[in-house]
């Protein structure tokens, strides 16, 4: 008998264990870092493939998706967690967790408890577009297009600060990137320095054109000097998030 409880224990070790590893890789690889950096889930039926809703991510609901093999969200409304059906009892019961090619986008295959939907429809997706004209449907004018793009975006900071990690840790060989920080923090400061007078000057005297071309050289000292003193974006961003009144 104790032999039996002993093996039972040691069962429930291994699949904690497990899913802590699979937190640990699905995080990493899904670009998932803090309560800022969010991330798309698609939501599916696992039997029928229809997709049911979409929604967001953060780490903590990612691990906690995992854990409870529920699925977790976050409100950018309520800037909360929350999980699907704990008031409306519309449950999701996670079967399988994929990622796509880039690593920016989950999906999750569910069984599904009554609607998934707010409005009690089966799936958020019931609206069509009529493309032959034939059928009253809700048109494209209703759709909410967001003005913000990332591409191009603030993920070009994020790809920098990278680049910048990479010189340095691989000591890349003619790379001023790479010389900066063997002349060390004095003259990343005495570099960054510079470059803010010349922002300053170009704003008072030159075209705007220069002025975003000095921009871009302060913002690339400043990521220099972020990862001298190993300060990453996600840092930065907590630290904005937490000044928002």
């Amino acid at each position: 008998m104790k032999e039996n409880n002993s093996k039972m224990e040691n069962n429930l070790k291994d699949k904690d264990k497990n899913k802590d590893k699979n937190i640990a890789a699905v995080s990493e690889k899904s670009n998932v870092s803090s309560v800022s950096a969010l991330i798309p889930a698609i939501i599916q039926d696992f039997k029928t493939n229809e997709v049911l809703m979409l929604a967001y991510m953060n780490r903590e609901s990612l691990e906690k998706s995992i854990k409870t093999q529920t699925t977790w969200f976050w409100s950018r409304s309520r800037k909360s967690l929350w999980n699907k059906g704990e008031t409306s009892g519309n449950s999701q019961f996670i079967k399988e967790i994929r990622y796509d090619c880039d690593s920016d986008t989950l999906l999750i295959k569910v069984e599904q408890v009554g609607n998934a939907c707010h409005t009690g429809n089966r799936t958020c997706f019931f609206n069509k577009i009529d493309l032959n004209g034939k059928e009253t449907a809700r048109g494209p004018e209703t759709l909410k297009f967001s003005e913000i793009q990332t591409d191009g975006g603030l993920e070009i900071l994020s790809e920098l600060y990278d680049t910048v990690s990479s010189r340095i840790e691989t000591q890349a060989a003619n790379s001023y990137t790479y010389s900066l920080h063997v002349k060390g923090l004095d003259e990343i400061l005495k570099k960054l320095g510079e470059e803010t007078i010349e922002v300053i000057l170009s704003s008072k005297h030159q075209e705007k054109k220069r002025t975003i071309s000095e921009a871009a050289d302060l913002i690339y000292h400043l990521i220099v000097l972020l990862v001298e003193k190993k300060i990453s974006l996600a840092d930065i961003s907590n630290e904005l998030l937490s000044r928002k009144k």
